[in-house]
C-alpha cells in the first residue's frame, strides 16, 4: 500500500511540478526561461510533496511550527542531489530534442528517479522511521 501512496503523491507533484513549469513559458518565453520554469515548478512541487510525504508516508506530527520548519528545510537538503538530477535529465531533453515538449519527457524521467533516490534520503535523514518500509 505504501508504494501504491508513494506513487500517487510522486504523479500528484509532478503534474504540479509540469503544470507550474507550463504556466511560466505561458506567462515567459524569453531568455532564461527554461531556468526560471524549472524553479518555479521544482518549489510547487516540493511544498506539495512535502505536505503529502509528512502526512501520509511517513505520518510525522509537527511539535509546532519550527519543528515543521526545521523538517522542511531538512526534506529541502535531501532535495538537492536529486533536483540536480531532475534538472540535469529535463535540460538534456530539452537541448538534444527538436520537439519543445521534449523537456517534459527529460523532467518525468528524472522525477521519477530522482523521487525514488529521495524516498530512502527521507526514511533515512528526515522522517526516521524503521517501521516504515517500501
Amino acid at each position: 500500500m505504501l508504494v501504491i501512496k508513494y506513487t500517487l503523491f510522486a504523479t500528484i507533484s509532478t503534474i504540479v511540478n509540469l503544470f507550474f513549469q507550463w504556466l511560466c513559458f505561458e506567462f515567459y518565453s524569453a531568455k532564461g526561461s527554461l531556468y526560471l520554469a524549472m524553479f518555479v515548478g521544482t518549489l510547487a512541487g516540493l511544498i506539495v510533496k512535502y505536505i503529502l510525504d509528512k502526512r501520509w508516508i511517513f505520518y510525522h506530527k509537527p511539535k509546532d511550527k519550527k519543528d515543521d520548519a526545521k523538517k522542511f528545510i531538512l526534506y529541502s537538503l535531501m532535495g538537492i542531489f536529486t533536483t540536480t538530477l531532475f534538472w540535469g535529465t529535463e535540460m538534456a531533453f530539452y537541448y538534444m530534442f527538436t520537439d519543445p515538449n521534449a523537456k517534459y519527457i527529460g523532467a518525468v524521467i528524472g522525477l521519477v528517479v530522482g523521487y525514488t533516490i529521495k524516498y530512502i534520503l527521507d526514511k533515512r535523514y528526515v522522517f526516521i522511521h524503521k517501521e516504515v518500509d517500501i
